[in-house]
């Protein structure tokens, strides 16, 4: 069994991202690869990071020890006019290395509309460098995100099909959860010199 969190990065208070990460949550669960003591979802929408720079980080305090018993991360991204939203670019302001490195991480984009690729395309370009994240060739696009995830049982094709992929996905995150842990296990990351990434 793995330690996985689940950051839903929209700002919104019950928020679809948050409702995504409650699903892929359940899912892992479901499918073996986690449990409900060793799996948490950081909602940014109820417990909001401050901007950074901040005397006060907030819930961070409570968010760095999870993240650094993390095995591997979901990042659930909402699209807001084509771009990540500001609390999940802020929320990789706060994580570094020591929460995050050399950690599988599954991207999920969500959108109302058929969008949802940006913010996927944005965090790869520029959220792993002082964190070292290792995000997976594989990622999720939610699309037309109100209408699916919804209940139980899916609600029509679409729903069917996402469903279907999220599966299949999650899985791979948790063959890179395993097969990341003796990598981390051999890397010095006390170095100083290489506090940040080039």
């Amino acid at each position: 069994m793995l330690d996985i969190v689940l950051v839903a990065g929209s700002s919104r208070p019950d928020s679809q991202s948050a409702k995504v990460a409650h699903f892929l949550r359940q899912r892992l669960i479901a499918l073996g690869k986690t449990s409900t003591e060793r799996s948490h979802v950081i909602d940014l929408g109820t417990g909001p990071l401050p901007l950074w720079p901040a005397e006060d980080q907030g819930a961070w305090a409570d968010y760095s020890p999870r993240l650094q018993r993390a095995d591997a991360l979901v990042i659930i991204a909402p699209e807001w006019n084509g771009m990540a939203g500001p609390a999940i670019k802020n929320f990789f302001i706060y994580a570094s290395k020591a929460e995050l490195a050399h950690k599988p991480g599954l991207l999920v984009g969500v959108s109302s509309g058929i969008g949802g690729g940006s913010p996927i395309a944005e965090l790869r370009s520029s959220s792993y460098k002082n964190c070292r994240i290792n995000y997976l060739p594989e990622h999720l696009i939610i699309r037309s995100v109100t209408k699916v995830l919804n209940d139980e049982q899916p609600a029509g094709e679409d729903d069917s099909r996402i469903r279907a992929r999220i599966d299949y996905t999650l899985d791979i995150l948790a063959q890179y959860g395993e097969a990341l842990k003796p990598v981390r296990a051999n890397i010095d990351l006390s170095d100083p010199a290489f506090t940040n990434g080039m």
